[in-house]
């Protein structure tokens, strides 16, 4: 299974150690990778902002994708939730797509016309932490499948 992690911005040292830790972990369970896009750092409206963030979102997906975007209105998944869904989309033989907007999110509308939404709660939490924590879910998700230790809590 091909996983593409997409996300607007470069991260800075802490996150991009804790990051490049579970991307080396997840390359045994099949290919992933990470792009990081360019932020618009100067454009004049954060909705200016979003609009041409999701533009590069949308260039850099690859076809026939399905398509998770992490979005604070989207539906709050278990870890082993996560797991299920994951055998599920292994077994679609069609790469992932998972999505972090920048700092200011997505537009709504591609949020809306995303195969899934994903959201890691109600909290505002920063966009480079979101990569991180969706790196260890999607980690943890695998080791729940492989019935691998890591996880503490139930077994899918």
């Amino acid at each position: 299974m091909r996983t593409l992690l997409l996300a607007v911005g470069k991260l800075r040292p802490a996150y991009r150690t804790a990051c490049d830790d579970y991307l080396r972990r997840l390359r045994r369970y099949g290919a992933v990778e990470e792009q990081e896009l360019r932020e618009s750092a100067r454009a004049p409206t954060t909705t200016q902002r979003r609009r041409e963030e999701t533009a590069r979102i949308e260039a850099a997906i690859p076809p026939r994708a399905l398509v998770i975007a992490l979005d604070m209105g989207g539906a709050l998944w278990s870890s082993e939730e996560l797991a299920r869904r994951l055998e599920q989309w292994r077994g679609a033989a069609v790469p992932v797509a998972l999505v972090i907007g920048g700092a200011f999110g997505l537009e709504p509308a591609f949020s809306a016309g995303a195969r899934f939404r994903w959201s890691l709660g109600p909290l505002t939490l920063p966009h480079e932490l979101v990569r991180v924590i969706v790196l260890e879910q999607w980690y943890r998700a695998w080791t729940i499948l492989r019935g691998e230790p890591y996880h503490k809590g139930e077994t899918a």
